[in-house]
């Protein structure tokens, strides 16, 4: 009968999940603390060491190898394993290869190796220091996933390979990220451990500074290593060696010789190139990857004039030319993840050690104490040699002549067995001397094999020694250089803003872009790209160096530096600024752009329809952190429906205000107080109770246009009113009509160069008329109609327009 079971979806889930996490992280992605290897690491190197395909022997198919892994050890995919292998045999990934190859194993540039088929491999030199006396009983193995075959759980490594070639790797929950170590500096810090199992991180980081990646660099900054050694967490910054060289014509070039580990070669010289492409900063003639057989080189070449460290600090900055490391130093530790940090991976080793070392020499003495006995047994052979073989005469057969050795003599099973089976040659004078030698010898390295297993001192003097020959065979010189400041990069941000000359464009609705100068002047201002009922607000010509204040009727204001715009053709729409400004309304709309240098310490005045008014500072628009996707507020508006209406830079100016109603109002503007942007400002006018202001501007001229909803058009002199104060009620300018009265639509300054206004009539016609060709008329008039049919038409839009 079938065994079904009811369990819940969860308890099937966690238990199964658990198993199998528990499985990747033990057998599959993170290192063991003892060898530094993986098991598909390990069980690639065991094979291969199996099979006899090592360092001193011809190289083989990387296909064979990996065949007998996976049908032997290791279930999986052919592609994990080689690429497993491959890893193993790149020189920068790691700092002491442990496969070595013939043929495409791959490249700084990410390129893939050549398939298996094609490339050949065996085991370096100094991987078989990993494997060494494996045969001895040192390491516990277990069975292989079908019984077949046992393979080995951990290596004897005769050198602490966790810290020499590091670690990467992902599985269920832990990460792990050891950094390449010298081996000399690695052995230097375990043997001072060994003599002083107490020793400090401090006293050990001297014989171990930090990391020594294979492929170099600059390590900055030397205080966060010692927190990624206590802990087994933190980060390093590592910098690409780099240097400025001269060519001709005053011009030079930044070589970059050595890189930050894993970082890909071609990415990053395409990076460059993106820079240069891009203009992102300026100066950069041409980039070059002259990386050859002699190492890596690659030559940013740069324009006469270019400043070099400018350019070199924003590589550094903005691509993989200097990169952050993070240690997460995460390893196997009896059947456990744990986050290690250098003093626990090294006790960890030298206990590991520890263990071979007492199970070699407890295996090599068994062995010597077997030879020693048959050795005492044939040395007493040759002194009683006629008797015994008079007995092995009388024999019958070779087990008659065993047992009667033993009776008659008292040789043990195996003395007897090495006496029938000497051969005659063995009889001579000189073999009585080879013999008592060996035994001597024999008895010697018995004696010191005991020392080893019952002396701890002498143990550890053995593995002091096996680790000095190991770096005597293998240690070289560090490659990463080690740099106790950390160099904060610092770059002007002017300089990195390619000085340009285009045109600037900023429509009432908020279309903004940036037009090249060939482009603008390819077109007529009336071809600009704009919406059929939208027109420009601001145009000006500007330097990329500059930067844009872009104030709007909701008391926002955005701030946009002009190398940040998009070029855009004349005739292109551009971009609408909440495409970007995230908080940019559907009704919001542009009242006053201003271009600048930079900021200063000057004035702005504000005033809205309710007849709210304040002076604030530009210096507080200066770029906040969000600027790029929020607008900041420097009015508040309490009304609702309330919006601003005018935005001017001021400085000695008067200010003249319009009412919807016809009343103006002219005060000096140094009674409007100066406040913060969160500030809602002052009362300008005592205005009526249905009124509201319908227009305020800066007197920059001796008289003023009025423009009224029935399409009254006149222009006054601003003398006829005079300075009064503000929050008064002002006097009128227009006269009163019982039927079809005369409201005011628009008003400003009259100017001495070329001004018209468009008007846009609620019948469909446009009107454009020149304000200066206006005569002046009477305070208390209406003005003239702009056009016979406006008297029974109404205004629906209407602007100055701007002259090109």
């Amino acid at each position: 009968m079938t065994n079904i079971q009811n369990m819940s979806l969860e308890d099937i889930m966690g238990e199964r999940f658990g198993r199998y996490s528990k499985y990747i992280i033990q057998e599959r992605a993170l290192p063991d603390i003892r060898d530094g290897l993986k098991p598909v690491q390990r069980r690639i190197l065991y094979s291969m060491n199996k099979d006899g395909n090592t360092f001193d022997k011809g190289y083989r198919k990387s296909a064979k190898s990996v065949g007998n892994v996976m049908g032997n050890f290791h279930p999986h995919g052919d592609s994990s394993i080689y690429e497993a292998m491959v890893r193993m045999s790149q020189d920068w990934k790691n700092r002491e290869i442990l496969v070595e190859m013939h043929g495409n194993n791959g490249s700084m540039d990410g390129d893939p190796p050549a398939a298996m088929r094609y490339t050949e491999a065996r085991l370096s030199e100094m991987a078989g220091y990993l494997l060494q006396d494996i045969d001895k009983k040192t390491v516990p193995f277990a069975w292989n996933f079908d019984d077949t075959e046992k393979e080995p759980t951990v290596l004897p490594a005769a050198f602490p390979n966790l810290l020499v070639n590091g670690a990467t790797g992902i599985s269920a929950g832990y990460a792990t990220d050891i950094p390449p170590h010298n081996l000399t500096e690695v052995v230097d810090a375990v043997v001072h451990l060994i003599d002083h199992p107490k020793a400090s991180l401090d006293k050990l980081m001297e014989f171990l500074p930090g990391p020594d990646f294979p492929t170099g660099g600059l390590i900055q900054g030397t205080e966060d290593l010692k927190k990624a050694y206590e802990t087994g967490k933190g980060r390093l910054v590592l910098r690409s060696r780099t240097s400025i060289e001269p060519l001709k014509a005053g011009k030079e070039q930044i070589v970059i010789t050595e890189l930050p580990y894993e970082v890909n070669k071609a990415n990053l010289v395409k990076k460059i190139d993106e820079v240069r492409v891009n203009n992102k900063v300026p100066g950069i003639a041409e980039v070059r990857d002259e990386s050859d057989r002699a190492g890596l080189r690659i030559a940013v070449e740069l324009k006469k004039d270019a400043d070099s460290q400018t350019i070199l600090n924003y590589l550094f900055k903005y691509t993989d030319l200097q990169i952050n490391y993070n240690f997460n130093m995460v390893a196997i530790d009896h059947y456990t993840p744990r986050q290690v940090g250098l003093i626990k991976i090294l006790s960890s080793y030298i206990a590991h050690r520890k263990e071979i070392i007492i199970a070699r020499s407890r295996f090599d003495k068994e062995k010597a104490e077997k030879r020693l006995h048959i050795v005492e047994g044939l040395i007493r052979v040759l002194s009683i040699l006629d008797e015994v073989i008079a007995l092995i005469r009388a024999s019958e057969n070779k087990a008659d002549a065993k047992e009667n050795l033993k009776v008659s003599y008292d040789f043990t099973e195996e003395q007897a067995e090495a006496i029938v089976t000497l051969q005659l040659y063995r009889l001579t004078n000189t073999d009585i001397v080879t013999l008592q030698e060996e035994e001597e010898r024999l008895r010697q390295e018995i004696q010191y094999l005991s020392a080893i297993i019952g002396d701890e001192k002498t143990l550890y003097q053995v593995m002091k020694k096996e680790l000095r020959e190991v770096k005597k065979r293998f240690g070289n010189p560090r490659r990463t250089e080690l740099r106790a400041e950390e160099a904060h990069i610092e770059i002007d941000s002017k300089s990195l803003i390619v000085a340009e000359d285009t045109y600037v464009s900023v429509t009432k609705a908020g279309y903004i872009k940036r037009t090249s100068p060939r482009s603008f002047s390819a077109s007529t201002l009336t071809e600009v790209g704009k919406r059929d009922d939208d027109y420009l607000i601001f145009l000006a010509q500007a330097k990329t160096t500059q930067q844009l204040l872009i104030f709007t009727n909701l008391g926002n204001v955005i701030y946009r530096p002009v190398h940040e715009l998009v070029d855009s053709r004349w005739k292109d729409i551009g971009e609408h600024l909440s495409q970007t400004i995230s908080n940019f309304s559907a009704d919001e709309e542009v009242v006053f752009v201003d271009l600048l240098d930079q900021l200063r310490d000057g004035l702005y005045l504000a005033a809205s329809q309710s007849g709210q008014i304040k002076r604030f500072e530009q210096k507080e628009l200066g770029p906040w952190r969000t600027y790029r996707s929020k607008s900041l507020t420097f009015m508040k508006l309490k009304a609702a429906g309330d919006r601003v209406l005018t935005v001017a830079p001021v400085q000695l100016e008067e200010v003249m205000l319009v009412t919807q109603l016809g009343y103006a109002l002219r005060f000096e503007n140094s009674e409007v107080p100066v406040v913060g942007l969160k500030a809602a400002g002052v009362k300008a006018v005592n205005l009526k109770a249905d009124d509201l202001v319908q227009a305020v501007f800066t007197v920059q001229s001796d008289s003023f246009y009025l423009l009224t909803q029935r399409g009254s058009l006149k222009r006054v002199a601003v003398d006829q009113l005079p300075v009064t104060g503000r929050a008064k009620r002002g006097l009128q300018v227009l006269r009163e009509l019982k039927t079809k009265p005369h409201r005011v639509y628009l008003a400003g300054n009259v100017l001495a160069g070329p001004q018209q206004l468009q008007v846009v009539s609620q019948a469909g016609q446009t009107y454009t008329v020149d304000l200066t060709s206006l005569s002046l008329s009477e305070r208390t008039s209406n003005g003239s109609f702009i056009a016979d049919s406006m008297s029974s038409d109404q205004v629906i839009k209407a602007w100055e327009e701007l002259s090109g």
